[in-house]
């Protein structure tokens, strides 16, 4: 049977309010990167993070690599962003932005299925920074989630709701300590969706006060 993101992992995806999440220790294939992501760069970027997905996910499903065939819906584009020159919110400056994007993998996805599919790609489509990426374990641990709904201008005023929150509930993060660092989670496709209905999950990590 299909497994299904949307439908298995709704508590990790798909808030329906504010919340407060333990996330364990997951696989992802990543990127880091710096500057304006409203650039051919960081489109290209994403592409080699989808080709790479999706070359895994069609060798799992056929049983490539020694493991009974597993089918999946690939997982949604997620990023964790900061900048390096402190700016944030309405100030923020984006030249300045320092990120790390990233497709998370199942966990039977090891270093050597990994280069097995980097290699498949590279021979097959070797688009640009496909051999930058790499495969990483992440632990989020505790966090503050919830879906924002809109352009991702208008992210601010969503942040100043988990921050309300964060204080009601005697919590502290990183972006109230002055680090801009947070989790964005892509829930729609911005190539297809108009900016008003996109619906992002964010994230801050969080520990009490």
């Amino acid at each position: 049977m299909k497994s299904e993101w949307r439908k298995a992992e709704k508590t990790t995806y798909l808030p329906k309010r504010i919340a407060l999440i333990d996330v364990p220790q997951m696989t992802y294939v990543t990127l880091n990167g710096a500057g304006d992501p409203n650039t051919p760069a960081f489109g290209e970027q994403i592409q080699a993070l989808y080709v790479l997905s999706y070359t895994l996910r069609m060798g799992l499903k056929k049983g490539s690599y020694g493991l009974p065939p597993l089918e999946y819906t690939v997982y949604p584009l997620e990023g964790v962003w900061t900048t390096s020159d402190g700016s944030r919110d309405s100030n923020l400056n984006k030249a300045a932005l320092v990120y790390k994007i990233m497709i998370r993998q199942p966990d039977c996805v090891t270093p050597a299925f990994f280069e097995t599919a980097l290699a498949q790609a590279l021979a097959k489509k070797p688009v640009p920074y496909l051999a930058d990426l790499r495969l990483e374990q992440l632990t989020d641990g505790p966090c503050v989630q919830t879906v924002h709904v809109g352009p991702y201008d208008d992210e601010p005023a969503t942040f100043a709701q988990l921050h309300a929150f964060c204080a009601a509930h005697g919590l502290t993060n990183s972006c109230l300590l002055g680090d801009y660092s947070h989790r964005e989670i892509y829930l729609s496709d911005a190539r297809r969706v108009a900016p008003a209905k996109q619906k992002t999950t964010l994230r801050l990590a969080v520990a009490p006060q």
